[in-house]
C-alpha cells in the first residue's frame, strides 16, 4: 500500500465515514491538535519517566487516539472509549503526584529536567486542544467527558512536570516580576 494517495492534494481530506472536507475544517484542526499532543507524549515517554507514569502516558495516548477518531466525525456513530472511570483514574494520578511533590509557592517557569520541560509542552498543547474542542462544540456535538478529560489532562501534565523536577532534585525557576 502506498502512503500517499494524492486525494489531499487539493486541500481536502476524508473524515471517518467517508465524507470529504477541507483540511482547515474545525474537526481536522482538533484532530491535528490531539495528534500533536500524542506525539509530544511519545517524546516525553522517551525522556525516561518513572514506570508508573509511563503506564499512565501510554493509556492517555491510546485514549487520545480514540478521542480523535470520535471527534473526526461526530455524525458517524462510533463507540466511545472514554469513560467517567478514565477521568477518575486521571484525577487519582494528579492527587498522588500532588501528595508526593511540594506545592510551588508562586508561579513557576516551564523548564527543568528534559522530561519536565516536555511535560510543560504537553500541558500547553493539551490546553490548545481543549480550546479547539470547545470551538468545535459550537458547531458539533462533543461528548462532555472529552472536555473533562482534556481539561484534567493539562492539570496532570503540570503536576507531572513539578514532580519530575522534584525527583531529579532540580529547583523550579520561579516567576518574580519587578517593575522599576
Amino acid at each position: 500500500m502506498k502512503l500517499y494517495t494524492r486525494h489531499g492534494d487539493t486541500g481536502q481530506t476524508t473524515l471517518v465515514g467517508g465524507k470529504r472536507v477541507m483540511k482547515d475544517d474545525i474537526r481536522i484542526a482538533v484532530c491535528g491538535d490531539l495528534d500533536e499532543l500524542n506525539a509530544h507524549i511519545g517524546m516525553l515517554r522517551s525522556f525516561g519517566v518513572p514506570e508508573r507514569e509511563l503506564n499512565v502516558l501510554i493509556r492517555v495516548q491510546q485514549l487520545l487516539f480514540h478521542i480523535g477518531g470520535e471527534l473526526s466525525n461526530p455524525d458517524f456513530a462510533m463507540p466511545s472509549h472514554l469513560t467517567a472511570a478514565d477521568i477518575a483514574q486521571l484525577e487519582q494520578c494528579v492527587d498522588m503526584l500532588q501528595k508526593e511533590t511540594p506545592e510551588p509557592e508562586t508561579f513557576v517557569l516551564p523548564g527543568g529536567c528534559t522530561a519536565a520541560a516536555e511535560s510543560h509542552v504537553c500541558r500547553t498543547v493539551a490546553r490548545r486542544a481543549e480550546r479547539s474542542i470547545v470551538a468545535m462544540s459550537h458547531e458539533y456535538r462533543v461528548e462532555p467527558l472529552i472536555l473533562q478529560f482534556i481539561n484534567r489532562l493539562s492539570d496532570y501534565f503540570f503536576v507531572l512536570a513539578l514532580n519530575l523536577n522534584f525527583i531529579t532534585s532540580i529547583d523550579e525557576k520561579k516567576l518574580y516580576i519587578t517593575c522599576k
